[in-house]
């Protein structure tokens, strides 16, 4: 009996291991501006998403900045994921190019800045399989004293993909919701069973946590080896919401657009955002953003390195609200609402709620949303929502073969129609 239970206790400890969903997630607080994209010496680099392909000449980079006087030893490691970003059935040498633990060697101090920190650089090793993946990067050599992880996926484009913006099915929402039309051709891939096999993910504006998972297909010809997702009860639809607020922090000698205040401190630059209110309804106003992403930028140092040479500026956003509201402040800049600084406060003095973040200089962009009690987020009673919203979309293409061990990522498109960036 003894062994039965301690059997049966080992089965569910490996079932929860095994079930655990890996994140996008800042654990330590002194790490700053983590970001992951495509290699490139352009701003706008910053802005596409951690996307590769097993063919690319290009690589993935990391930055992260330590908010602290000397250097630590930070290692990285890959994980490979299947289609849900559960830990997959490969081992470390399925996919590895070479030992599965690196150190990061690469960083620099900042330059007088009144904030010291460590701006460190890691390129992402390249891997023999496709997939999603997850970078951990923990402190000396200990995988239990992680400081991040980061998502990104490899691609080996194997299926043909293609994908369109369209209004929604139903005409009632057809003023507030996109919906995102696919088709997929298999004919280079072992398909049995394609209901089974591939998996259709498609994500907005590089958020997870609204992503749509496509199982069933609208049309389905295996003689063409095409499927066709074009749902009807809106399985593949988001909420169009609105451009993206926005603050621009690349000046510190003076107010950038939507900056109420800039107090330049011995120690700190401190700064106060533009008092928000909320717009869930009015007409669509059309103006550049960036899909709630950041660069980092300074206007105060021209011609320097911005990586090394921007300030840290502690930033409080402001919303004009009713009070007894659960909002987060959503974007990039909060790791979209999981960052512990990303819950709003109401403060009775100045009836309004508030937060306080410390971001490098750079441009911003972010919104506001209510916390539903299941947890998911409601933008449009705080933001609104016009199909004509310029949104980005990818579409992400799994397929698992018969007797494999992990979600291979076949196909990829990128979507953004109507594209209008800063």
């Amino acid at each position: 009996m003894k062994t039965q239970v301690l059997l049966t206790f080992f089965l569910l400890f490996s079932f929860m291991g095994n079930a655990q969903v890996l994140e996008d997630k800042v654990f330590a607080d002194h790490i700053l501006s983590v970001r992951m994209f495509p290699n490139g010496g352009e701003v706008e680099n910053q802005l596409n998403a951690p996307v590769i392909s097993l063919t690319d000449s290009k690589s993935l980079v990391v930055w992260f900045d330590d908010v602290s006087y000397d250097p630590e030893l930070y290692t990285a490691k890959l994980v490979h994921c299947d289609s849900d970003w559960k830990k997959s059935g490969l081992r470390d040498t399925d996919f590895s190019l070479s030992f599965n633990e690196f150190t990061l060697m690469d960083y620099a101090y900042s330059v007088n800045t009144r904030m010291p920190y460590i701006r460190y650089s890691f390129i992402v090793p390249r891997v023999s399989k496709s997939g999603n993946y997850l970078l951990k990067v923990y402190k000396n050599r200990d995988e239990n004293a992680v400081i991040f992880t980061k998502r990104f996926m490899v691609i080996e484009n194997s299926a043909a993909v293609a994908a369109q913006v369209v209004p929604p099915t139903q005409a009632e929402d057809r003023r507030t919701l996109q919906q995102i039309n696919v088709s997929v051709n298999y004919s280079n891939l072992e398909v049995i069973d394609p209901q089974a096999q591939i998996k259709v993910v498609i994500r907005q504006n590089q958020r997870w946590d609204n992503a749509k998972v496509l199982l069933t297909p609208t049309f389905l010809n295996q003689n063409s080896k095409l499927i066709r997702y074009e749902p009807f009860e809106g399985e593949s639809t988001f909420r169009a919401g609105n451009e993206f607020r926005f603050i621009d922090l690349r000046f510190i000698r003076a107010t950038g657009v939507n900056v109420a205040s800039v107090k330049v401190e011995e120690s700190l630059v401190v700064a106060d955002a533009r008092v928000d209110v909320p717009r869930p309804i009015g007409a669509y106003v059309q103006y550049l953003d960036l899909n709630g992403q950041y660069v980092i930028q300074t206007n105060d140092r021209p011609g320097g390195d911005p990586e090394v040479e921007s300030e840290y500026v502690y930033t409080t956003f402001y919303l004009n609200d009713v009070p007894g509201k659960n909002i987060k402040l959503m974007g990039g800049l909060s790791q979209w609402g999981k960052a512990p600084e990303a819950t709003m406060v109401y403060d009775s003095k100045k009836r309004m709620y508030a937060t306080s973040l410390l971001l490098k200089q750079g441009w911003y962009d972010y919104q506001f949303a209510y916390v539903n009690g299941d947890g998911t987020y409601d933008f449009e009673s705080l933001e609104g929502s016009h199909f004509q919203t310029e949104n980005e979309y990818e579409v992400f293409v799994y397929y698992r073969g018969l007797g494999s061990r992990y979600d291979q990522l076949v196909g990829y498109v990128y979507l953004q129609p109507n594209k209008r960036r800063l």
